[in-house]
């Protein structure tokens, strides 16, 4: 079993494939990007156990643009780990849809087409009860930096239900005789 911290590509390579000093020059420096690579993603790991004040420089290195440090410590893992999507899914819905999923945790975007809005225009539906007001405004400079420069968003649609029971009752008298019957 190799070990990935310590591997050298010269070591695997077989003799015939290393012949000169440049070859084994190409191959050491292969092995130290390969393992600059996977120190790397072992930091990205959500699971990693990393401070925050590291997460803040690792999201400014790797461009995230949409970055709060106000961001829950898994929050701000998945926005790291997943810059490479955002910055492939700038101005789709996808990308937008993702973000809100991230910071939200459910929700979806609606086209102005879908609700009669003016053109280009699209509004956020999310009926998370932990979502706040200022919760809402973060996500809004988040999707700034995610959509279309052409799109606006014009508004975050917080909604909330509740299962309820509801019982009705009537009555009706008329005359000596009452009678009274359940409506379901």
């Amino acid at each position: 079993m190799i070990n990935l911290e310590n591997f050298s590509l010269s070591q695997m390579l077989r003799g015939s494939l290393v012949h000169t000093e440049e070859e084994k020059a190409l191959a050491e420096a292969a092995t130290a990007i390969l393992r600059e690579v996977i120190q790397k993603s072992k930091i990205l790991d959500p699971n990693h156990e990393i401070p925050d004040s590291l997460l803040d420089l690792i999201a400014w290195e790797e461009h995230v643009d949409f970055y709060d440090s106000t961001l829950t410590s898994s929050q701000k893992r998945e926005l790291i780990k997943r810059s490479d999507f955002f910055h492939r899914h700038k101005g789709t819905s996808a990308g937008v849809e993702e973000l809100i999923t991230l910071i939200f945790g459910e929700g979806k975007v609606v086209e102005w087409f879908e609700y009669g809005g003016e053109p280009y225009h699209f509004k956020v539906i999310t009926n998370n009860p932990s979502v706040t007001v200022e919760k809402a405004l973060q996500f809004a400079e988040a999707v700034n930096s995610v959509k279309n420069l052409r799109s606006k968003l014009e508004k975050v649609e917080i909604t909330a239900s509740e299962k309820l029971q509801i019982f009705f009752a009537g009555g009706v008298h008329t005359g000596d005789k009452i009678t009274i019957k359940q409506v379901i």
